[in-house]
């Protein structure tokens, strides 16, 4: 008997960026797709996201994406390479979003609205045929002897199971929980033989500073670069991360792109408080320009005051921490050049070049963009986000081991993974016909 197939029955769980993306592609691959979430609407997130305004992707190449995602590079440059940010803006205009890129590279919608952004995709799903269930939180999800997908969900029409072929879990994880993103799907995941590496809060705005540092809330420097350590290899002078961006103090600690970019390897240690965090105030001026500068201590330079020469570089609320703390600033004035000692001019540009600020804690998933941890990435097909430890699971977006810098990366990752599950997991079954 010759074999004939058929298109899957696929249930998708989570309609956020990933989910939305999924749906609509499987649904336009002739699949019978049903959409659960768990909301009232569909995208809380992407109306949160970037401020309400919906960073959707980075003017970058789909190496530059991956770049931003660490250990999850590897794992992320498949989807992100057959799905490129080129291709993300292409595709949304063609959902009738047109787009913009600011300065930064990021990229959001010409009208600056994140609901045009959600309500294209919420459009485009239910157009490609998705039958959406709203209000519906999954309790759990099984697979038969059979090699079908029991998911079982809650509404308020009552409890009932649906049977599927293929199920594409993208049901977020534990950032923002107030969007419904509670990592309900962990539990489910874990009992089906998957790992589940610890969560944690990334792209967070950070706990800490000192008092002088809290004086100087809502103080933003557009170009810093903040650095990670690690406390036990303090000899060592490699950071585990890097990132120049803009910094914000606030009255808690620290935000802005710089901060809650590096914020994730902050809480990738057992303890924050085993990190170090460091800022180089001046990142345009090399340590041995700021040495001969200070150095000059003969004719019109000698006379001019520390303060002073630091103000062209910083901003005057910050000049004068910064002065106080050196000792070029006093109750009696500003010191001359001429009367800086040279254990005074270490401090200085130990201030100015890795300017060590304490931090205790996060603002926690509540504040959290992003979450860090999730499903292991060994447990996922990268090409496809199949699971790799139980046929018929696709798995993609947040609820995966993967967190990216700020500025449209991660929805990109998000976008990428679910369009790679939805192709895979819309292959055709095959089956043998009936005897006659």
């Amino acid at each position: 008997m010759s074999p004939t197939s058929r298109a899957p029955r696929i249930v998708v769980i989570g309609a956020g960026a990933a989910g939305m993306m999924a749906a609509a592609v499987a649904s336009r691959r002739q699949c019978d797709v049903t959409l659960l979430e768990k909301n009232r609407k569909t995208g809380v997130k992407i109306l949160m996201s970037g401020g309400t305004r919906c960073n959707l992707t980075h003017d970058t190449d789909a190496r530059g994406i991956t770049e931003a995602f660490g250990h999850a590079k590897r794992f992320l440059q498949p989807s992100v390479g057959k799905f490129t940010p080129t291709e993300v803006i292409e595709h949304f205009t063609r959902l009738g979003v047109a787009t913009k890129r600011e300065a930064t590279g990021k990229i959001f919608p010409l009208s600056n609205r994140a609901l045009d952004v959600r309500d294209a995709l919420h459009r485009d799903m239910i157009n490609a045929g998705v039958r959406l269930e709203m209000e519906s939180p999954v309790q759990s999800i099984r697979r038969t002897d059979a090699g079908e997908w029991i998911v079982a969900t809650r509404s308020p029409k009552g409890e009932h199971e649906l049977v599927a072929d293929r199920v594409i879990v993208t049901a977020g994880g534990r950032s923002w929980p107030g969007c419904g993103t509670t990592g309900d799907a962990y539990e489910w995941l874990e009992g089906l033989g998957h790992t589940i590496v610890r969560t944690r809060p990334a792209l967070v705005p950070l706990v800490g500073g000192t008092d002088a540092t809290r004086g100087l809330s809502g103080l933003t420097l557009d170009d810093v670069v903040a650095e990670v350590h690690d406390n036990a290899t303090a000899s060592s002078k490699r950071p585990l991360v890097r990132r120049r961006a803009s910094w914000l103090f606030t009255h808690f600690g620290f935000s802005g792109p710089a901060a809650m970019d590096v914020s994730g390897t902050m809480t990738a240690a057992e303890s924050i408080r085993d990190r170090r965090l460091q800022l180089d105030l001046v990142p345009e001026v090399a340590e041995s320009e700021l040495r001969e500068m200070f150095s000059r201590r003969s004719g019109s330079s000698a006379k001019q005051t520390v303060a002073s020469m630091i103000s062209s570089w910083l901003p005057s609320r910050l000049v004068n921490e910064v002065a106080v703390a050196c000792g070029a600033r006093t109750e009696v004035g500003d010191k001359p050049l001429a009367e800086f000692s040279a254990a005074s001019l270490n401090q200085l540009i130990e201030h100015l070049k890795r300017w060590k600020l304490p931090v205790h804690d996060t603002r926690g998933f509540a504040k959290a963009e992003v979450t860090a941890g999730g499903v292991s990435l060994k447990d996922v097909d990268p090409r496809t986000m199949h699971s790799r430890r139980v046929d018929g699971l696709y798995i993609a977006g947040e609820v995966l081991d993967v967190d990216g810098w700020i500025g449209g990366y991660n929805f990109q990752a998000a976008f990428s993974t679910g369009r790679a599950a939805a192709i895979a997991a819309s292959e055709p079954i095959s089956e043998l016909p009936e005897s006659k």
